[in-house]
């Protein structure tokens, strides 16, 4: 489909040489043949108005019409009183190629795991935001500015952070990112730089994300497993690591807290071995039946760095993050987003500063927690009509529960069946190193299916389930 230009005639970048003998209309008339030959102008688009390309050629208004007039007389474009000049539907263009064919089927749902509900963003909220930070952004707000981020943002921000997940955070020390990968990112970096040679990661968690990241930081990463009381922090201790990246309000997948004394076991760890903790703090907002379980970054300000983002919270489009620095890791960790960026956009930062401020970020949690929990009721009442014998775990917060399988189910068989009757399954083996498929879980995301889907889906897979 060609573009449709609204408005003034559109730009066309022609050039003539006034030095190459050749006739001025001869060289116009050629360009403009070649453009559409090419496929540089597509069918049906338009063409500057004859008055438009001559100002901005430098040339007379008379040659350019005779110009289109010739070009029309063969074939390449159309005209008609009162319309632009286009390129004909029987011009020797070369086609845009076909796009591929969408292959994935049409699914009764999807239980993707780690996606909000991209329905419920808050469009209306997040346009009266967006038009109060370019109603009041001050003009020096425009420059580069701090590769930290808007201070206005990071005091808004910090006094968030400390009200909803108790956290210890002077926005003097906060770095804002590009969500979580980009935090990450320059965490390890700052603390290769820092000395540290290695990182430790749970196992299971997102081995992928933490390995990729170490490589490119020049550490090695290592797996330490993790129980029903979250990450084995003597397991950790008998590594060589000086780093940890764990999720202790919410694990990424198994859903279990980390205990009390795992958490301070965890900070002790860090102060003896002159360690970090990387803390993910990616869902913690969404909680149901449990009572609140503040950020490990408010047990120890100088030994942990937390990441946090609006990616669950709202949507991951926004690409909004933020990192709260240890003190003595700020500057080296602020000079690595200025190397990597100069800074995350900041008129999205005010926007979300606006919606903090007014109270409508804090409404629209409320909305989607009990959106969520709908839903979570949806799934485990599917689960125990349609497979009554699964066990389901992981459902104090977020929005995904783990369903453990019998032994003698095997993981790709199920989702494999399940794809063919329309239903989207996704097992734990990807969040374990090594890929291993026993035992058998699934990890089933309800952030983006609705209540019926959730119903549906689960009633047409559950006997492959148990």
């Amino acid at each position: 489909m060609p573009f449709e230009w609204s408005g003034s005639s559109p730009d066309l970048l022609f050039a003539v040489n006034r030095d190459s003998g050749e006739p001025l209309r001869c060289q116009l008339e050629r360009r403009i043949r070649d453009a559409i030959r090419s496929g540089r102008v597509r069918v049906g688009e338009r063409l500057p108005s004859s008055r438009a390309l001559a100002s901005g050629l430098g040339l007379s208004r008379g040659l350019v019409q005779e110009c289109y007039a010739q070009l029309q007389a063969e074939g390449y474009l159309v005209a008609r009183i009162g319309s632009a000049t286009r390129v004909a539907a029987g011009a020797c263009a070369v086609s845009a190629p076909a796009p591929p064919p969408d292959r994935r089927p049409r699914l009764l749902a999807d239980f993707r795991w780690a996606v909000p509900d991209l329905g419920g963003f808050p469009r209306s909220d997040w346009s009266w935001a967006m038009r109060e930070a370019v109603r009041t952004l001050p003009r020096s707000a425009l420059d580069y500015g701090d590769p930290r981020g808007s201070a206005v943002f990071r005091e808004v921000l910090a006094g968030y952070v400390r009200r909803v997940r108790a956290a210890s955070a002077d926005p003097e020390s906060i770095v804002i990112c590009s969500g979580y990968a980009q935090g990450l990112n320059i965490a390890l970096r700052a603390l290769a730089r820092a000395g540290v040679r290695a990182v430790a990661y749970e196992d299971p968690g997102s081995p992928e994300t933490v390995t990729s990241a170490a490589a490119r930081a020049g550490l090695s990463a290592i797996p330490v497993p993790v129980d029903e009381q979250g990450l084995d922090v003597a397991a950790l201790a008998a590594t060589e690591a000086r780093a940890v990246v764990v999720t202790p309000a919410h694990q990424w997948p198994t859903g279990v807290v980390l205990a009390p004394e795992r958490r301070l076991a965890l900070i002790e760890w860090a102060v003896r071995r002159d360690a970090v903790v990387i803390e993910d703090d990616y869902d913690a907002e969404f909680r149901y039946d449990r009572e609140p379980v503040g950020a490990l970054q408010g047990l120890a300000t100088d030994r942990v760095i937390a990441i946090g983002t609006v990616s669950k919270s709202l949507v991951p489009a926004l690409r909004i993050g933020w990192l709260l620095c240890p003190p003595a890791l700020a500057r080296r960790m602020a000079e690595d987003k200025n190397l990597d960026d100069r800074g995350s956009p900041t008129l999205d930062q005010y926007a979300l500063a606006r919606m903090i401020e007014s109270g409508r970020y804090d409404r629209h949690l409320r909305r989607m927690r009990a959106v969520y929990a709908a839903r979570r009721t949806a799934l485990v009442e599917a689960l125990a009509e349609h497979a009554p014998s699964v066990r389901v775990t992981g459902l104090a917060a977020g929005f995904h529960a783990v369903a453990h399988l019998d032994g003698s189910i095997d993981e790709h068989t199920v989702i494999t069946a399940a794809r063919e009757r329309a239903v989207g399954l996704y097992g734990m083996s990807p969040c374990r190193t090594g890929h291993a498929g026993t035992p058998v879980q699934l990890v089933l995301g309800f952030g983006d299916v609705g209540e019926r889907a959730i119903r549906t889906g689960i009633a047409a897979v559950g006997d492959l389930l148990g």
